[in-house]
């Protein structure tokens, strides 16, 4: 890696001038400074996060905290990280990765270290504890530790209040509605849905809540009778959850399930039930395509477009950056794919 003195050593120049053609700071003739920068080009110099930082420019690092829990499906957070890494390369940007469970301690890290230009943040509940560092410095969207380290900020994700926040998600009332209303075509008057773990409703997480605020509205729409049972996934866990369901509504012939673990343990156990799908009972996931299209029934899905979420989440966060972006909400429109798990509701002999 080329130092900072090599670039000066090249250049005829002192490392102090090379610092200050690099950061602005101070003024110098038109001819160093172009001889310092043909230098930097022909030896490929690349200052490094920590020192940029400290010289008041940017890193051309954007953070992304995505806490990875035991309760969420990993693969579909995974698949968001990776589309807003491979779209922050093509502006330029590098991302770092943050993994771990902190809260608002990793916010404070990431804007008191100098070393992001901006967040990403996943997993976003509806009162989430990192909102008010985000909204800290009175700038819309901007996250804030202390004076003068405010910087832009974009949620993947919908809290409850999104006053000075840049928010791109799914839309997930929307979604549960379409299930539900794609079931209730079909002429099912019972429906179970199968959610996510327990954890996930106990921490109000703002896709599992605004899912099931969709289904319940667009089923006392309908005269759907509804019931909700979160899961921890597994097959073990799937059984007791599919014999309490049976237990309380008998005539239950249709599910939503809002539970990437659990697909394939509930379709085994219907067929060990004898219970044909979709001939006695529909089933209508919420998941990634590739999910659907690979279980032992080619499900009815509504997709998650995990890929077009990162990107977006970049795009406007980008926008923010080069100060032609303010805070809005970007939702985006559900898509339901018709399979093989989907069908009339069974007649009563």
């Amino acid at each position: 890696m080329v130092t900072l003195a090599e670039v000066a050593q090249h250049a005829g120049v002192s490392a102090s001038t090379v610092s200050y053609v690099l950061s602005g700071k101070r003024s110098i003739s038109a001819t160093t400074r172009q001889r310092v920068e043909q230098s930097i080009r022909e030896l490929g110099y690349h200052p490094n996060a920590g020192a940029r930082a400290l010289a008041g420019k940017r890193s051309n690092i954007i953070a992304l905290m995505i806490p990875l829990r035991t309760d969420m499906y990993v693969p579909v957070m995974m698949e968001i990280a990776i589309a807003v890494a491979t779209t922050a390369r093509t502006h330029g940007y590098d991302v770092l990765l943050l993994t771990g469970e902190e809260g608002p301690d990793a916010v404070r890290r990431v804007t008191g270290s100098g070393l992001a230009d901006a967040m990403i943040l996943m997993d976003v509940e509806l009162e989430d504890e990192r909102l008010p560092l985000l909204r800290g410095g009175g700038a819309p969207g901007r996250a804030k530790s202390g004076p003068g380290d405010d910087q832009p900020s974009v949620l993947i994700g919908l809290p409850a209040d999104t006053t000075g926040l840049t928010c791109v998600d799914l839309d997930w009332n929307a979604t549960g509605a379409l299930c539900v209303e794609h079931l209730a075509q079909l002429g099912h008057r019972d429906v179970a849905v199968i959610g996510e773990a327990p954890a996930v409703y106990e921490r109000h997480t703002g896709f599992a809540e605004r899912t099931l605020d969709g289904l319940r509205t667009r089923a006392r729409e309908r005269g759907l009778r509804l019931l909700h049972r979160p899961c921890e996934g597994g097959y073990d866990a799937m059984a007791l959850t599919l014999a309490r369901i049976f237990d309380e509504r008998p005539g239950t012939t249709g599910f939503v399930v809002q539970n990437e673990s659990a697909v394939e343990p509930l379709l085994a156990l219907l067929r060990q039930q004898g219970r044909a799908v979709p001939e006695d009972v529909s089933v209508v996931a919420i998941c990634p395509d590739q999910v659907a299209v690979q279980a032992s029934v080619r499900l009815t899905s509504a997709a998650i477009p995990a890929q077009e979420m990162g990107r977006q989440a970049v795009e406007h966060l980008v926008a923010k950056l080069d100060g032609r972006g303010g805070d809005e909400v970007v939702l985006l429109a559900p898509r339901l794919t018709e399979r093989a798990s989907s069908g009339p509701a069974p007649t009563v002999s």
